[in-house]
């Protein structure tokens, strides 16, 4: 008999009953709460990549936020720097160039991409650029530089998605 999740040697049943799952999942396949994890992992990314678009990209049609998607999917990063716990891990150049609207007053709209096909291809080629051409170096930790060489790897692939269209 068990009393408050005790059995009846005093040991908690949950830590008896989690072991013996452990040892009848088949070796070399994922358990269930890794799969619900997993899962829940993508949903998670790709929320946070879809709030970075829409920090930049308002007015931008679909074909635009799809290819934004699925670059961000291909690549596991997106052009904000911002991953899926939400955080950033830099600042990108399209947070930049979001700044510098900021900067110059323009408070209604932080609009990078446009409305158009060709007005994102424009801001992301920029971007790009200024990523790979900095105006003065700045050191920068390990993280911030995989971050960045993430950052390019997303907005070449971005841009051939683009390019497609």
């Amino acid at each position: 008999m068990g009393i408050n999740g005790i059995g009846t040697a005093g040991y908690p049943l949950t830590g008896y009953t989690v072991r013996k799952m452990g040892r009848s999942v088949e070796p070399g396949t994922a358990g269930f709460m890794e799969t619900v994890e997993e899962k829940a992992a993508q949903g998670r990314a790709a929320d946070q990549d879809e709030k970075a678009f829409e920090m930049i990209g308002p007015n931008a049609p679909r074909e635009v936020k799809d290819a934004w998607m699925d670059a961000a999917k291909e690549v596991n990063a997106n052009g904000m720097g911002i991953r899926s716990n939400g955080m950033m891990s830099h600042i990108s150049q399209m947070m930049v160039q979001r700044l510098n609207k900021q900067l110059r007053g323009e408070t209604e709209n932080y609009d990078i991409l446009g409305s158009t096909v060709e007005s994102a291809i424009q801001a992301t080629k920029k971007a790009l650029y200024e990523l790979e051409h900095p105006v003065i170096y700045t050191p920068r930790s390990v993280e911030v530089q995989q971050a960045r060489i993430k950052e390019g790897e997303f907005y070449r692939a971005f841009l051939d998605k683009l390019e497609q269209l």
